[in-house]
């Protein structure tokens, strides 16, 4: 369990900040180079590096190195984990929620 959360942990780090999002959803569409996965991204050069780098720590980004080129894949399996636990606290908030409701109901 202990692993579990190491894990899960990473994977909300991982997205925890706009530019690593934005940099998951492009990657989502398809691999592509640092380059090409970053063009826009109003942050400098050292602080993409960075960002990369949690992606990679999180193992939500591979990367594959070809002469000078980095090319860049999401590997969605930690992002899989972290929808998996949040579907469950979704389900049970839920019925937590419809027992209260159904109390109120009854004492009204």
């Amino acid at each position: 369990m202990v692993k579990d959360a190491s894990e899960l942990d990473l994977s909300f780090a991982a997205l925890s900040h706009p530019v690593r999002r934005t940099i998951v959803e492009r990657l989502a569409r398809g691999s592509g180079t640092v380059g090409e996965t970053t063009y826009d991204l109003p942050v400098s050069k050292p602080a993409i590096s960075k960002h990369l780098r949690v992606l990679e720590d999180a193992g939500v980004v591979v990367r594959a190195v070809e002469g000078r080129t980095h090319r860049l894949t999401l590997d969605q399996r930690p992002l899989a984990h972290a929808s998996t636990w949040m579907d469950r606290q979704r389900e049970l908030w839920e019925r937590k929620l419809d027992v209260i409701g159904d109390y109120l109901e009854e004492t009204s």
